[in-house]
């Protein structure tokens, strides 16, 4: 491997076309794996990057502008408060290209100073008032879904850095799993606490909910990137998309990650109005969905994490994604029987445990097609193409639901997602590895690897 750094951009090497995956891991190994402290540090770098989402752009923020008499229609132009999470690969190449805390590390460094900006953020926004000025609140929203999407940047960054190719889709597991308990303390959490308290006060402590974020910060170690951090701005800038779109497929991978999850998108898009309609009660639907739904989807990010590590990248995308689409029949058969509680919870079980496995193996394939020296940009390309399905795709999913009524509906979600699987068959060729008879690498591999120099 060549260390040696450019004299330019110009000059700065291209990878080969052609990435490896990954290959399956050793079972002695897996155990080693999952009890590791990199785990550990993906959970609550997770559970950092979860908290603040519904607290700056959701239900929590929703809830406090309602109870404050804002007009259902203003309300619903704080969505564009969340816009910062579709953006952030505009400043990405910045958190590339400098090390803001000398000492630090490029990562913890930006992460440190991020996540201290983040908590003073939370806790402004908690000193505003609705009633008294609006215009403060969203400024103070806008502030901090900024350095939430950035915190997001710089965490995706360092999970793909901090591990290896064959252990990114157990800490991609970990990860998703942590977000989502900080999801639900900042969403569940954060609206019972306001039923005691002011809304101000709810946000104070969810600023404080921050600290083991900032704590593991402190405590983890900076990557090691042999390959550098870009040397120009105008190299962390060009470079990353000209070392993307020179690999094979570049063009069919972007097409992929926007359509490998787009039935399970447009099904959950609907899937409240339609419990409603074969008359389950709003209670009857929030007990099985977070009793059910919440527990599968752990359970099925785990199980995923897990099963990647022997199957592979590419015939875990395959099975999980089949998994995913065979999820959704549990909707068709509901349909057909109607109000059915123990119904409501196979659809709601199989959905969530399949749709888990297979965001785990869609978040691990991500991070191993970024270039380790561009990987923050590169990343937050692709994730914040994650996001189109759920903004375009879904808009005509009420349309289609009384058009083809819901049975229609959700056999057309399960043929959608035929053409990611589709494409998948064209990465074949780069993403199957090829196996060793007399042997198989360890955790600590590191030969299969996209060529970084």
């Amino acid at each position: 491997m060549n260390n040696t750094p450019p004299a330019s951009p110009a000059a700065l090497p291209i990878p080969a076309p052609r990435p490896n995956l990954p290959e399956p891991v050793a079972r002695r190994a897996i155990l080693g794996i999952v009890l590791s402290g990199r785990m550990l540090t993906a959970l609550l770098m997770g559970f950092s990057s979860g908290l603040p989402l519904l607290l700056a752009t959701g239900s929590v923020l929703q809830a406090w502008l309602k109870d404050a008499g804002v007009d259902l229609g203003t309300i619903g132009l704080f969505a564009l408060v969340g816009l910062p999470y579709t953006l952030k690969f505009l400043w990405a190449p910045l958190l590339d290209r400098f090390a803001p805390i000398s000492g630090m590390g490029r990562r913890r460094g930006w992460l440190l100073l991020i996540q201290l900006t983040l908590i003073a953020a939370i806790a402004a926004l908690g000193l505003t008032d609705p009633t008294q000025s609006l215009p403060l609140v969203t400024l103070a929203a806008c502030f901090a879904a900024f350095c939430s999407a950035s915190q997001d940047i710089v965490i995706d960054a360092y999970r793909r850095e901090s591990l290896t190719d064959d252990e990114q889709g157990l800490g991609a597991s970990f990860y998703v799993n942590g977000y989502r308990v900080g999801l639900l303390l900042s969403s569940g959490g954060g609206l019972i606490l306001a039923d005691f308290m002011p809304f101000q006060a709810v946000y104070w402590i969810m600023a404080a909910a921050m600290l083991p974020g900032l704590i593991t910060t402190l405590l983890c170690s900076e990557p090691l990137v042999t390959v550098g951090a870009p040397h120009t701005l105008r190299e962390a800038v060009v470079q990353p998309f000209i070392e993307y779109f020179s690999r094979q497929d570049a063009l069919l991978i972007l097409l992929f990650v926007l359509l490998y999850k787009v039935g399970e998108m447009m099904s959950s898009q609907m899937t409240t109005p339609f419990y409603l309609d074969l008359n389950f009660t709003k209670t009857e639907i929030g007990a099985v969905v977070k009793l059910f739904g919440f527990w599968a989807t752990v359970v099925g990010g785990l199980l995923g994490g897990l099963l990647m590590l022997r199957l592979g990248v590419y015939r875990a995308l395959w099975l999980f994604g089949a998994l995913q689409a065979a999820g959704l029949s549990g909707f068709v058969i509901l349909a057909r029987l109607g109000h059915s509680l123990p119904g409501l919870a196979l659809a709601i079980t199989s959905e969530n445990l399949f749709s888990g496995m297979a965001t785990t193996a869609y978040v691990a394939f991500m991070a191993t097609l970024t270039h380790r020296k561009f990987t923050a940009t590169q990343y937050a390309l692709l994730s914040s193409l994650m996001g189109v399905p759920r903004v375009v795709l879904n808009a005509p999913t009420g349309y289609l639901a009384e058009g083809l009524g819901w049975e229609g509906f959700f056999l057309f979600c399960m043929a959608a997602t035929l053409p990611g699987l589709w494409l998948l068959t064209r990465f074949r060729a780069w993403m199957e590895p090829q196996r060793e008879v007399t042997a198989r690498p360890t955790a600590l591999t590191t030969a299969n690897r996209p060529a970084d120099d």
